[in-house]
């Protein structure tokens, strides 16, 4: 704003310089002086009229209010104007024993009246433009700071919905074990604490190296394992490559789960689970398949899917998918997470 303010008036200037030199009765300082002295009358009151903008921020809303707020003064600036300059000018002429000579005060007024007036509205309307995309600048960042904070407070609810809801399962399992086999118990509680150690512990952000995601969940199948014995097989079969790729916490282990819950749990025949990771149609996709069960209607969109789908909605906006179907002899459970989302 200011570096436009200055190169107006050297404009404004150089062309009073220009027809003083195809005047030769015109002294070069004459047009100097009369640019000079609209340009420091002008000066004051732009400069009230930034000081004034906060004032009138409010009315950024709605131009006809805020340009009116502005023009109400157009009286008196236009009064004021005319009366600083031309004292100024007879002022100085006088000091230098000359006479101020210009046309009828009539015409001046007139003159003056139409200049001020498109000035005022030219240099008002850029103030208006530059506030304008201030106060749409900060109110952007608002609401995206609070789109964020929203979408924090979200996952931290899920994330406490998802929690509990394995502690209790493991709870069950250790709880089944403790008259039975008082060595396997001590195990799996030993087992249990590296497990919410590791778990509970508040991740750094929202996202854990796949690693360190793997690590969490081999441990809950090492719970789960000691409960089932002989009934339950797990394959690891993990691209090596994408161990630090990032991954939401806590993902993958109600998957994991309903694996248990769904494909263990309700048949006494052996059950084989695989847990697969790997980069396919540049995407990390993880699956988790387990053997002897078909997809329930009712579990595709349970509680742990619904967590798991909406915290991939909200840390990656429709990028990512969770989805669950019939899969040869069992059921899959299959995420894609985009590849370039990587953990800062």
């Amino acid at each position: 704003m200011i570096v436009l303010w200055v190169i107006f008036w050297l404009l404004m200037v150089c062309v009073a310089l220009q027809e003083a030199l195809r005047n030769p009765s015109i002294r070069w300082w004459e047009p100097v002086l009369w640019e000079g002295s609209s340009a420091l009358v002008a000066t004051a009151w732009m400069a009230i009229a930034i000081k004034a903008r906060k004032r009138h921020a409010m009315y950024l809303g709605r131009p006809l209010a805020w340009f009116g707020r502005h023009l109400a003064w157009l009286p008196l600036v236009i009064l004021s104007f005319i009366a600083a300059i031309y004292a100024m000018r007879y002022g100085i002429y006088a000091a230098l024993d000359r006479t101020y000579q210009h046309d009828s005060w009539r015409f001046v007024l007139a003159y003056e009246t139409v200049k001020i007036t498109l000035f005022a509205g030219l240099w008002l309307g850029l103030l208006f433009g530059m506030d304008s995309h201030e106060q749409w600048r900060t109110q952007r960042l608002h609401l995206l700071q609070t789109r964020k904070a929203l979408a924090e407070a979200q996952l931290s609810q899920l994330r406490g919905q998802l929690r509990p809801h394995f502690l209790f399962n493991a709870l069950n399992t250790v709880s089944a074990l403790m008259h039975a086999d008082v060595a396997r118990a001590d195990h799996l509680v030993a087992t249990l604490g590296d497990l919410l150690r590791s778990s509970l512990r508040p991740p750094a952000s929202e996202t854990i190296p796949l690693e360190e995601e793997l690590r969490t969940l081999k441990l809950y199948a090492e719970v789960m394992r000691e409960r089932f014995r002989d009934r339950v097989t797990i394959d690891w079969q993990i691209d090596e490559s994408l161990h630090d790729m990032p991954v939401p916490a806590l993902l993958l282990q109600p998957l994991l789960e309903n694996a248990f819950r769904h494909g263990v749990e309700r048949t006494a025949a052996a059950v084989h689970i695989q847990v697969h990771a790997r980069c396919r149609d540049e995407a990390l996709e993880i699956v988790v398949h387990n053997s002897g069960s078909t997809l329930d209607p009712a579990c595709r969109d349970g509680t742990g899917c619904h967590n798991c789908r909406k915290r991939l909605d909200i840390l990656y906006g429709g990028k990512a998918s969770l989805q669950l179907h019939d899969e040869g002899d069992g059921v899959a459970a299959r995420v894609t997470l985009p590849l370039g989302a990587r953990q800062s």
